[in-house]
C-alpha cells in the first residue's frame, strides 16, 4: 500500500490543477491561485514521501510530470490568456477605430498567452530525460513560472500600488513576460535548488539570503512580492554562476 501513497499525492496535485483551470476559465483568480499553490505543495510532498518510503519509480515520475503539466503548464497559460483578453476588451472598447482592430486584439492576441503552456510542456519533457537536474535546476522550474503568472491578476485585487497595477493591465508587458518566462524555463541557466544536504550557513549562504529576502518582501509587499521573489531567485542564481566562473 505504501508505494501508492506518493502517487495518490501526485493525483491530488492534478485534481487541484484541474480545479484551478476551471476557476481560471471563469475568471476566479483567487480560487485558481489557491488551488495552484496547494497543487505545488502536493508536488513537493509526493517526492518527499517517495524518498522517505523508498518507493520512487518510473510510474511516479511520469505521473508527476503529467500533473505538473496541468497545474504549472495549462493553468498559467489560461490565466495569461484571460488577462490579455480582459485588457484588450477594456482598451479597444474605448479606443478602437475599426471593428477589425478590436476583433484581432480580442480574438487572436490572447492566444499568445498559451505560449507559456507550450514552453512548460517542452521543459517538463526535457526535465524527464535530463540527468543533470538531480541536485539543481537548469532553467526556471514550471512551478515558479506558474506562481509568477498566478500572482499577476491578484495585484489589482489586493494592492493599491498603481505602478504594478498599470503593468498588469498593459498587454505589451504581459506579452513580454510571456516571452521571458518561456525562454527562462528552457534556457541553459543553472538555478540553485532548495535541497539542503546540511544546514551549514557557509555552504548554504545563498539559500539563506534568498529565504530571508523573500520573507521580508512578502511581509512588506504582500502579493506583489511573489513575482519579485521569482525574479530575485533568477538574479541570485545568475550572479552565483558568474562569481564561480571568475574564481
Amino acid at each position: 500500500m505504501k508505494k501508492h501513497i506518493p502517487n495518490i499525492i501526485t493525483l491530488g496535485n492534478l485534481l487541484f490543477g484541474t480545479i484551478a483551470a476551471i476557476a481560471a476559465v471563469n475568471g476566479n483568480y483567487e480560487i485558481a491561485a489557491l488551488s495552484v499553490t496547494i497543487g505545488i505543495l502536493l508536488d513537493f510532498f509526493d517526492g518527499f514521501f517517495a524518498r522517505m518510503l523508498n518507493v520512487s519509480g518510473e510510474l511516479g515520475k511520469q505521473l508527476d510530470s503529467l500533473a505538473d503539466m496541468v497545474t504549472s503548464g495549462v493553468v498559467p497559460g489560461i490565466v495569461m490568456y484571460t488577462l490579455l483578453q480582459e485588457n484588450a476588451l477594456d482598451l479597444f472598447d474605448k479606443t478602437a477605430d475599426t471593428l477589425h482592430i478590436a476583433s484581432f486584439s480580442t480574438g487572436y492576441l490572447p492566444y499568445f498567452g498559451l505560449i507559456l503552456t507550450l514552453a512548460a510542456c517542452y521543459r517538463l519533457a526535457n526535465f524527464n530525460i535530463d540527468e543533470r537536474q538531480s541536485d539543481s535546476f537548469i532553467g526556471l522550474p514550471t512551478p515558479a513560472m506558474s506562481l509568477f503568472v498566478l500572482a499577476l491578476p491578484l495585484i489589482p485585487l489586493y494592492s493599491d500600488n498603481q505602478f504594478f497595477i498599470d503593468l498588469v493591465q498593459n498587454n505589451y508587458f504581459l506579452i513580454g513576460i510571456t516571452l521571458v518566462l518561456s525562454y527562462l524555463m528552457n534556457a541553459e541557466i543553472p538555478l540553485f535548488s532548495f535541497k539542503f544536504k546540511n544546514y551549514s550557513v557557509k555552504e548554504n549562504l545563498l539559500k539563506y539570503l534568498f529565504l530571508v529576502a523573500s520573507l521580508i518582501m512578502i511581509l512588506t509587499l504582500e502579493v506583489i512580492a511573489i513575482p519579485l521573489v521569482i525574479i530575485l531567485y533568477v538574479l541570485l542564481s545568475v550572479g552565483s554562476n558568474l562569481s564561480k566562473k571568475t574564481v
